[in-house]
Order: C-alpha cells, then sequence, then structure tokens
C-alpha cells in the first residue's frame, strides 16, 4: 500500500496557491495555465481555503456573480481536510470519499507541502493492484 510520501516522490512537491483577495477570474486562468482543478488559498504560509473548478460553476456562474470582482475569498471552502505524507492512499481516499472532496493539501510540521487529488489516488491504487496481481502470477506459475 503507497503512502503519501511515495506518491509526492513521483510527482513531485509543489503548492499552487492564491491570496484571498485573487479575483476569481485569475484563479480560474491560472488553474487553466496549469491544469489543475483547484487551488489552495493561502496568506503567506498559512492554509485559508481552497478554491475549485466546481466553486466556480455553483457560486459564480450560477449566481450570476462577476469573475473579475469577485475575490477567491467569496467562494473558497474554509473547512479544508488535509493529509500528512506517512497517510495511506487508501485512507486518503476513504477521507475523500466520506467528505466528498477531489483534493488534499499534504501538511508537514505544520506546512503546506504538495497536493494530492482523487486521480493521484486512483492511479497508486491501480499500480498497487497491478503489481500484486504480477506477483500472484509468478506465484502460481512457480
Amino acid at each position: 500500500m503507497k503512502l503519501v510520501q511515495q506518491l509526492l516522490e513521483a510527482k513531485g512537491r509543489y503548492v499552487i496557491s492564491v491570496p484571498p483577495d485573487t479575483s476569481v477570474l485569475d484563479a480560474i486562468k491560472l488553474m487553466a495555465d496549469k491544469a489543475i482543478g483547484s487551488l489552495l488559498v493561502m496568506d503567506g504560509e498559512k492554509l485559508l481555503g481552497i478554491v475549485t473548478e466546481r466553486d466556480y460553476a455553483r457560486k459564480v456562474i450560477i449566481k450570476g456573480r462577476a469573475s473579475d470582482k469577485t475575490p477567491v475569498a467569496d467562494i473558497m471552502t474554509t473547512n479544508v481536510r488535509t493529509t500528512s505524507p506517512e497517510a495511506t492512499a487508501n485512507s486518503c481516499m476513504e477521507i475523500m470519499t466520506v467528505k466528498k472532496c477531489r483534493h488534499l493539501p499534504v501538511v508537514e510540521d505544520g506546512k503546506v507541502v504538495a497536493m494530492i487529488s482523487i486521480g493521484d489516488l486512483v492511479h497508486a491504487i491501480i499500480a498497487d493492484q497491478q503489481e500484486e496481481i504480477q506477483q500472484l502470477e509468478k506465484y502460481i506459475a512457480s
């Protein structure tokens, strides 16, 4: 079973964030440029929240708000679940399933060091299963 630390070794440790006064339009442009679905909202190193494409759709577009005048602080999710590098991929998947979220910031020593997505976890779980299948096939063949 893979640990978040192992996922980060393959994926890399980086944090893409915006300050809370960033316009939603600028945040969405950054997400498009980086081909990502969410951004952390941070004040320096302090995690304030997360803003996602879903937040944009539900809290800006549907409500007829102006993307260029609405700050991300007005639409971000503030009760952000986090994980640690020592957590397993399965435990993170459970959090995401129960809490209906698709991204988890990774916090180490009180500092956000990376972000993992549900896609990262699915990829890791599939790789684990393929490895187990190969080991079972070798065992059966011998």
